[in-house]
């Protein structure tokens, strides 16, 4: 009775472990045929070579492709250092899964999330100006006008003024803003002359920064030009040197002088003092002279 139930036991637990053995991978391959089936008459089936149009080739197997470590997520809040409400991101799977979709802060990327969150920007960007709310990229892009300072050379022909376009190359190639001609306002008077001037920036229509503009000379960044400017320098540095160096020898010899007067008071012998009578006054007993 023992041996037969431990056959049968030893029988069951066989199988499933030969069942589990032959579970094939669940992987795609993708192949194409060698040689094409030939298009059949409208109506009839197309006639198959029983050996030829049964070679394949494979085009792609998917358990050699690499493993995908990213996911595209649209975020439903400001995300420090990844995005604002309605941006498209691409982080890693595991801080998807873990920090934004676990903690509401983004969602799937599916057609109908797409249109929605388009559908909240477009109401946003076109609605009345008091109702809009400025994006994370708009904050960041306004903090970092109010703390700069745009400086434009002038050029070297004689008449020179400051226009938009000028304004928005400078912008462009300084402060690595972009920002359009709609966008920045300049002073009513023309800006002609070297100094200090502002401009106004209007960040997506709804924040606007005054930027403090200095208009300087031309200078020529060519190598030429910095050579001989290096020279005028030194020029100006050596004659500055000679022309004080007949004040500091002055100065100087005026300065040993009353060294000297000084040393030879303090080396000078005192007078002698008057030698002291050491005889005394007479005495009694003493006779006098």
């Amino acid at each position: 009775m023992w041996g037969s139930s431990r056959r049968v036991l030893q029988e069951v637990v066989t199988a499933h472990v030969k069942a589990f053995s032959q579970t094939t991978c669940k992987n795609t391959v993708v192949v194409e045929r060698w040689w094409q089936i030939p298009l059949a008459r409208e109506g009839q089936t197309p006639r198959i070579h029983p050996r030829r149009h049964r070679i394949y080739k494979l085009v792609e197997d998917t358990k050699l492709a690499p493993k995908e470590t990213k996911m595209q997520l649209i975020l439903t809040q400001t995300v420090a250092k990844v995005g604002g409400r309605g941006d498209t991101v691409t982080v890693k799977k595991s801080v998807g899964r873990n920090k934004l979709l676990a903690k509401g802060f983004a969602v799937y990327s599916s057609p109908e999330n797409k249109q929605m969150f388009a559908e909240e920007v477009r109401v946003l960007q076109e609605g009345k100006p008091e109702d809009r709310i400025q994006t994370r990229t708009g904050l960041l892009t306004v903090d970092f006008l109010k703390c700069s300072q745009l400086k434009v050379h002038q050029w070297p022909s004689g008449d020179y003024t400051l226009t938009k376009e000028i304004a928005c190359r400078q912008f462009s190639g300084k402060l690595g803003v972009i920002v359009p001609l709609h966008a920045l306002r300049l002073p009513d008077e023309p800006i002609k002359d070297v100094g200090e001037y502002w401009c106004e920036v209007t960040v997506n229509g709804i924040d606007i920064v005054r930027i403090p503009v200095l208009v300087l000379p031309y200078e020529d960044k060519s190598a030429v030009a910095q050579k001989r400017l290096k020279e005028l320098r030194q020029e100006a540095e050596d004659s500055i040197a000679a022309e004080a160096s007949p004040e500091m020898a002055a100065h100087a010899l005026e300065a040993s002088e009353v060294s000297s007067d000084s040393d030879g008071m303090s080396t000078a012998s005192p007078e002698p003092l008057p030698a002291e009578d050491k005889t005394g006054p007479p005495t009694e007993n003493r006779p006098k002279d």
